[in-house]
């Protein structure tokens, strides 16, 4: 049985253990009082058949006659007890039964005449008679060999038990535990009988039937999507190249032709990075990136979305500025945090700063405390990729990302250094 079985096997085996303990134990208790019960009653019998037949004696001749058993005495006065007997008898004298000194025991029976009043007492030192007193050592230990035979005996069978249970749902949850999204197994309910087990494991198989059709529409799509979009892409890419070639242009056809081409290797990079977020795979990082360049080119190709306000950019980087994350990454996280600090920034001042290691992206607008992190306000333009995705991928490439407001300002920031990728 695995390791995974194991807790609910011990579970098992605890559970039915103590049960057969405690029922055992209850078991030798009513046993030892039965037999105490039955020894006490016998005594008592004895007691009352010898009381009977000296009041029939006495009936007839006027006094009291002697006791048949020789264990049993007759006394008329109660200082003529035993010393044990009447020191026992003093506190308690309506009890029946005394323990004595010496290892002696009394059972004492009073004797009433017809107007109530107790004449003579009848008293059996019974020490002799005691059997269950002598042989409770023996009682006891084949009580205990019965108690540990059953529960040996409940372990057993809670091991078996367990390994016909425990055991095929462990392997079934080891199976779904080393599932792989990209290489879902075939027939996951071979092996499993007719039982809840098996139920549950062709419940399973249905459900990796329909992620396995899933997964093989997204990829189809993934590819189709990725073809689609990088042959129009090219073609722009080309035209962008072959405009830039030609001699006879002028400097602003010059610069858009430029802005044309930048735009478009951005924009298949950016393609690319979707892809593989779609394909749940982590960009492969490719060495120390410059941030200020990246950082430039995106406010250049941003700074439309700040026309008709008064918003200047304050950017205060240390040249150089160094960081491990794959420059695609770099920039679709710069590309979309930017452009949200600029879409909804207040009039003032945006600042791009470097702060113990992160880089912090500040804009003066009040943030919106009654609405979900990565929900777009209603007259939002939706610029960028969302924060919920900005999320994912940082948690893809294990970048810490916090955004959040105070005093009046929106503060977006995350570390130039990844710490490992998932």
């Amino acid at each position: 049985m695995s390791a995974r079985a194991a807790p609910l096997r011990r579970r098992l085996m605890w559970a039915f253990g103590l049960l057969t303990l405690l029922v055992a134990g209850l078991f030798g208790l009513f046993a030892v009082t039965f037999m105490y019960a039955v020894e006490d009653e016998l005594l008592e019998d004895t007691l009352a058949r010898e009381a009977a037949v000296l009041r029939e004696g006495r009936a007839a001749t006027g006094r009291w006659g002697t006791p048949h058993e020789p264990y049993v005495r007759l006394y008329t006065r109660t200082e003529d007890f035993p010393d044990d007997l009447r020191a026992a008898r003093a506190d308690e004298p309506w009890r029946r039964e005394f323990a004595g000194q010496d290892g002696r025991h009394y059972h004492v029976l009073p004797l009433t005449e017809k107007g109530g009043a107790t004449t003579a007492w009848l008293v059996a030192e019974v020490s002799g008679q005691l059997v269950v007193r002598s042989m409770r050592d023996e009682v006891l230990w084949l009580l205990a060999i019965a108690a540990a035979a059953l529960v040996l005996l409940s372990l057993a069978v809670a091991a078996w038990l367990a390994r016909r249970t425990a055991g095929p749902l462990a392997q079934l949850a080891t199976v779904v535990e080393t599932m792989d999204p990209a290489n879902l197994p075939a027939q996951l309910d071979q092996g499993f009988r007719n039982d809840e087990v098996g139920v549950l494991a062709r419940g399973l198989e249905s459900l990796v039937a329909r992620l396995r059709d899933f997964v093989a529409r997204e990829r189809e799509f993934t590819r189709d999507v990725s073809h689609e979009l990088r042959t129009p892409l090219t073609v722009i890419r080309s035209a962008s190249e072959r405009l830039l070639a030609r001699t006879d242009l002028d400097a602003d056809a010059r610069a858009s032709a430029g802005h044309l081409h930048q735009s478009a290797m951005q924009l298949q990079a950016t393609v690319d990075l979707m892809l593989s977020l779609a394909r749940e795979q982590a960009v492969a990082p490719g060495g120390t990136v410059r941030v200020l360049p990246v950082l430039e080119r995106i406010i250049v190709d941003l700074s439309p979305l700040a026309e008709g306000r008064a918003i200047e950019l304050d950017i205060e980087l240390p040249e150089p500025t160094l960081t491990d994350l794959p420059e695609p990454v770099l920039r679709c996280l710069l590309s979309n945090l930017i452009g949200n600090a600029l879409a909804h920034s207040a009039e003032g001042t945006v600042r791009i700063h470097l702060e113990d290691g992160e880089l912090c992206i500040v804009n003066p607008v009040p943030p919106d405390a009654d609405r979900p992190f990565g929900q777009r306000r209603d007259a939002s333009p939706g610029l960028g990729l969302g924060l919920g995705i900005v999320q994912r991928l940082c948690d893809r490439h294990g970048i810490s990302l916090d955004v959040r407001g105070q005093d009046g300002q929106v503060c977006a920031r995350f570390a130039l250094r990844a710490t490992q990728a998932r």
